[in-house]
């Protein structure tokens, strides 16, 4: 044969290939097996290369071939051998139960080297062994009831899963701690109920670990695994009453300087409340003291700050009464008298008591002579209010001393008065200087870590390898230091199959993914800051869907297929179907039917499967073999083939065995099981 491949294209191309077929003799009929389907078992933790059951093929009569065996489909991951001599399927690799529960083989048997085949079908279920925990769905929880409520208040429920099954997967629960008999469980459903009513002067918290145990046997063996208790905490809290008023916790007594600006932070007013939520919420309030607006107080942060210029000469402390009032009902309140001292500022200049001194000294005195005291006030406070006292240098102010402290001005020369008459002399002005104070204002952990999302959603092929990163989260927090660094961590279930970095925030597959097992998985993620004194954090929920990966072959419901067809059957007549299932989706899933052989006689339908009769049978002892391939369409695809035996009714075959007598040895004190 000359066989053509050409392309599409806007200027085809092609190539040719000879194909040489030849055609060999070969035997008139398969080895059929002696059962159309098998059905064994095998425990999920059996141990390699253990017996799981036998196959058997009988030679056509007068057949002179040796049967072999293989495994054709159903069997990608070398599971399990089959015994190309004798049929013995054995296990190859460590089973699953919770992985597949049931595995599907498609065994050919072969004439030596004769290319017709026959196929059976078997079925080997994995039996569960308890080497699976329960798992609780959250590691904690938190409740509140009110002390009113009766016995018998339902006020959480425990939910755990096992993926074992039957026994194995049964789950029990009870409440191991002895620290409260106010509260049961039912050991079926996980539900808290009280056992009695609370009180309110009661402890407030009480902590339950709560066990969930599966109900499957002890092992025999020291190979078999355990049965694994898991426990949850629940935190159950009395619901709050308004029994306690705020307490000041700040000081009563604040200092501002006189010229502090509008808006400068006077003093941060803080009170405490023990109760719960509403009840312990606390806002601020003046009553009195500030007539005149002096001072605005937010009610929530407690912030004191001035609202215009003080000045200290005017007014030296202010008294302000304020509230602390909760938001309870009825609301409850402590008040505190603030009082805010105005320290002073040296912004006042000294002033003489007179503007003018005038006096008179006679002449030809001693040096020392009394000459006149001057006197000064000044406004401010303290050190700010001590006055120096010194004369200006001006004409003949050497000759006069001024006393610094005391105002006291006297002569240090003999005076003439017809040399000169009268002095001018000059109490000298303030001087001042300015320094410059940095404050440094330290971060409180007033911020949140903040996702740039509050849902992330992904999709990963099913054969992404382990260990691949699939996701890169962040969050940012506007602190500082250890405030604002953030790690990430996951709450929820994921199944084992994700982990993320606590540095990184990257999201990375810690096992192998199965679309067919799981085809998503919804968890969340924490970032959380590093704060020593009460951290914050925030949470996003995180989507990821599995895509389909064309890792099935298509499986035959029966094989071989055997078909009856009356020789008066007409033509275009469907005279069997064959049923595939392949568990991959969308084209990977959707399987198209051919003959692998050609022929004039029948025909396949690529979509149903139907086997339509094309031309009249030729005999009433009419019989044949066709072989049907199952292609999915994925790329490349994957395939899976059947045998379709036709006989006329004349043609049924009768069922014998291949030998009339069997024999075997079998050593004595053999293993139950053995072959």
């Amino acid at each position: 044969l000359t066989v053509s491949a050409r392309d599409g294209g806007g200027l085809p191309s092609a190539t040719n290939a000879a194909v040489t077929v030849n055609i060999l003799q070969t035997a008139s009929a398969p080895a059929i097996f002696e059962r159309a389907r098998y059905t064994f078992a095998v425990p999920e933790d059996a141990p390699e290369d253990t017996p799981v059951g036998t196959v058997k093929a009988r030679e056509p009569p007068n057949s002179l071939e040796v049967v072999s065996y293989q495994i054709s489909s159903g069997d990608p991951h070398g599971r399990f051998s089959i015994d190309s001599q004798f049929g013995i399927i054995r296990t190859k690799k460590q089973l699953d139960h919770e992985t597949q529960s049931v595995v599907v083989l498609t065994v050919q048997s072969q004439l030596g080297d004769s290319p017709v085949y026959s196929s059976t079908q078997v079925n080997i279920s994995v039996i569960d062994v308890n080497d699976n925990p329960p798992v609780f769905l959250t590691k904690s929880g938190k409740v509140t009831i009110s002390h009113t409520q009766p016995p018998g208040t339902a006020v959480y429920i425990a939910h755990a899963e096992d993926k074992d099954s039957g026994l194995n997967g049964a789950i029990k629960y009870s409440i191991k701690s002895k620290q409260s008999s106010a509260f049961s469980i039912d050991p079926s459903l996980g539900v808290v109920n009280l056992t009695r009513t609370m009180f309110a002067d009661e402890q407030q918290e009480y902590t339950l670990h709560i066990a969930a145990e599966d109900c499957g046997s002890p092992p025999l063996t020291s190979l078999l695994m355990l049965t694994v208790l898991d426990s949850q905490a629940v935190k159950i809290v009395i619901l709050d009453i308004n029994d306690n008023s705020p307490s000041f916790m700040s000081s009563p007594l604040s200092y501002v300087m006189e010229d502090a600006e509008a808006g400068f932070l006077v003093h941060h007013i803080i009170a405490k409340d023990p109760d719960e939520g509403r009840n312990g919420h606390v806002t601020y309030h003046i009553l009195s003291g500030n007539e005149n607006k002096t001072f605005v107080l937010d009610k929530i942060t407690g912030l004191l700050t001035t609202a215009q210029l003080l000045d200290r000469e005017i007014q030296e402390s202010y008294s302000l009464t304020v509230m602390a009032l909760d938001d309870g009902s009825p609301a409850l309140s402590a008040t505190q008298i603030l009082t805010i001292i105005v320290v002073d500022v040296n912004d006042e200049t000294p002033m003489f008591l007179k503007q003018l001194y005038e006096t008179a000294v006679h002449e030809n005195q001693d040096p020392g002579e009394f000459v006149i005291k001057v006197e000064a006030m000044d406004r401010d406070a303290g050190l700010n209010s001590l006055l120096r006292y010194e004369i200006l240098p001006g004409s003949g102010y050497e000759k006069f001393r001024m006393n610094s402290d005391s105002g006291e001005i006297v002569t240090t020369a003999s005076l003439d008065k017809e040399t000169q008459e009268v002095f001018s002399i000059k109490g000298s002005p303030s001087r001042s200087s300015t320094a410059q104070v940095y404050l440094t204002v330290l971060d409180e952990n007033d911020h949140s870590p903040l996702f740039a999302k509050t849902q992330y959603q992904i999709s990963v092929r099913e054969d992404l390898e382990e260990g691949s990163a699939i996701l890169d989260l962040f969050a940012s927090d506007e602190d500082d230091g250890l405030n604002g660094k953030v790690t990430y961590s996951l709450i929820d279930d994921t199944f084992g199959a994700f982990a993320i970095n606590s540095v990184t925030g990257s999201i990375v597959t810690t096992k192998a993914l199965d679309r067919e097992t799981k085809s998503h998985y919804t968890f969340r993620a924490v970032a959380s800051d590093c704060s020593t004194h009460l951290p914050r954090s925030t949470t996003a929920s995180v989507v990821v869907h599995i895509d389909d990966v064309n890792d099935n072959d298509p499986v035959f419901l029966q094989n071989p297929i055997r078909a009856f067809v009356p020789a008066e059957t007409p033509v275009n007549e469907t005279v069997a179907t064959v049923r595939v299932e392949d568990v991959d989706l969308g084209p990977n899933g959707a399987v198209v039917f051919s003959l692998m052989v050609a022929e004039t006689v029948f025909q396949i339908d690529a979509k149903t499967g139907d086997i339509i009769l094309q031309e009249p049978l030729a005999s009433k002892d009419f019989s044949t073999q066709l072989l049907v391939m199952a292609s999915d369409q994925g790329i490349p695809p994957r395939t899976a083939t059947a045998m379709v035996i036709i006989f006329t009714e004349e043609q049924e075959e009768e069922i014998l065995f291949s030998h009339s007598a069997y024999e075997a040895s079998v050593p004595e004190n053999s293993a139950a099981g053995g072959y």
